[in-house]
């Protein structure tokens, strides 16, 4: 364990950018135990096997690993029952639990988005459209968080109020985190973790100069209206991810599979390894992204490998991407405006050096030096006034 230092994630089962920074916490803290509510081993990265975890209660139910959204309403007490130990600080990876642990000297909270189902429920649970069963899910899901909403919202705040110093991935949360918890925050970006070096694996039928998109497949991913422009620009679509949106996804993409060919062809790999995605990234002609995201990561990684993006113009891309040098922007999630936006990136040349120059200013050392910075002056904190204690202690009973 480094010493005095514990960390924690809200739950590892999924893959997803939070999971990717929780893992770069890890191997920055090495030997810390990182304390979390639930561990799917399938259903995220293989590198936490290597993690010591320590589950809650939860993990005990193979449901809840497999399905975390249901445990929604279990989390927080979880969280609460679940003591960290031994520990003068705490780092946190949080989207909504994980700065809720309680244990350590200080707490230090590294804030990718507070709880989208408490402050961001309309574009968390998505448009109220789609098929009968789609818009009866979404009311369904929509009056069971009204019902915990109030309690959970009371929680999250006193959760957020005991932490010691609050750090946020980009300038869309550090506004987020003022406006739910009256905190001032850090900008501390996280670095793009899937990088060029590695092995890499083709994706059989899959020729180079297809459109890209990752993403969880969720509703406010948006990820529909970008199998549609696709469709519309007779272009070919890889789709990389998975969630409770797929099999909606995987209709809409259906439209284009008996065509022939490959124009306007649309691929849904669900989870793919890292050696596949490194692949993807190379051979792809453009990533495209028009969820409203708090950070925008993706497009750090295809522009690790050179390649352009095309996103939303909203959020975190603000941070991470530049109009005309890294990619280009589009003004909303609507299938003629995302058009649009690839066709004007298949317009253009792009210097594949300046995408990679970009992406160096968001490098791992530097990440890595400000939060043990961060923390050795938390930790120091501590040890002083335990220092001081005993002091006053041993003088006392002189």
């Amino acid at each position: 364990m480094t010493e005095g230092v514990a960390l924690a994630h809200d739950y590892a089962t999924q893959r997803g950018g939070a999971e990717r920074v929780a893992l770069l916490l890890a191997d920055a803290f090495p030997g810390s135990p990182m304390y979390t509510t639930l561990y799917d081993p399938a259903g995220t990265f293989p590198e936490f096997a290597d993690v010591d975890l320590r589950t809650s209660g939860l993990d005990r139910v193979g449901l809840l690993r497999r399905h975390h959204r249901v445990a929604l309403p279990l989390l927080a007490p979880a969280v609460d029952r679940q003591r960290v130990v031994e520990a003068d600080v705490l780092l946190a990876s949080s989207t909504g639990w994980a700065h809720g642990y309680r244990g350590a000297g200080r707490t230090v909270v590294y804030c990718h988005a507070p709880a989208r189902w408490l402050y961001q429920r309309d574009r968390y649970l998505g448009p109220d459209a789609g098929s009968v069963v789609d818009r009866a899910r979404r009311r369904v899901a929509g009056a069971a968080l009204g019902l915990v909403a109030p309690a959970l919202r009371r929680w999250d705040t006193a959760a957020a109020s005991r932490a010691d110093v609050y750090l946020a991935n980009s300038t869309v949360t550090q506004r987020a985190i003022r406006d739910a918890y009256g905190i001032d925050a850090e900008i501390l970006p996280p670095p793009p973790a899937m990088l060029p070096a590695g092995p890499e694996r083709p994706v059989p039928g899959v020729e180079p100069g297809f459109l890209l998109c990752v993403a969880r497949l969720l509703p406010y991913k948006n990820v529909d209206v970008v199998v549609e422009a696709a469709q519309e620009t007779g272009r070919e679509l890889v789709v990389v991810g998975d969630g409770p949106d797929r099999g909606r996804l995987e209709a809409l993409a259906a439209r284009s599979a008996s065509s022939g060919g490959t124009a306007g062809r649309v691929r849904l790999l669900g989870r793919v390894d890292d050696a596949t995605l490194r692949w993807l990234y190379r051979s792809t002609a453009a990533l495209v992204a028009a969820s409203y995201e708090d950070y925008g990561l993706s497009p750090l990684e295809a522009g690790a490998f050179g390649r352009p993006s095309v996103v939303l113009r909203d959020g975190g891309y603000l941070d991470t991407v530049v109009d005309g040098v890294t990619g280009v922007f589009f003004d909303a999630p609507e299938v003629a405006a995302v058009a649009a936006g690839v066709e004007d990136a298949a317009s253009r040349a792009w210097d594949d050096d300046a995408v990679r120059q970009h992406v160096a200013g968001f490098g791992r050392e530097r990440f890595v030096e400000r939060l043990r910075d961060v923390v050795a002056v938390h930790r120091d904190a501590v040890r002083s006034v335990s220092t001081a204690s005993r002091t006053f202690t041993e003088r006392a009973e002189r």
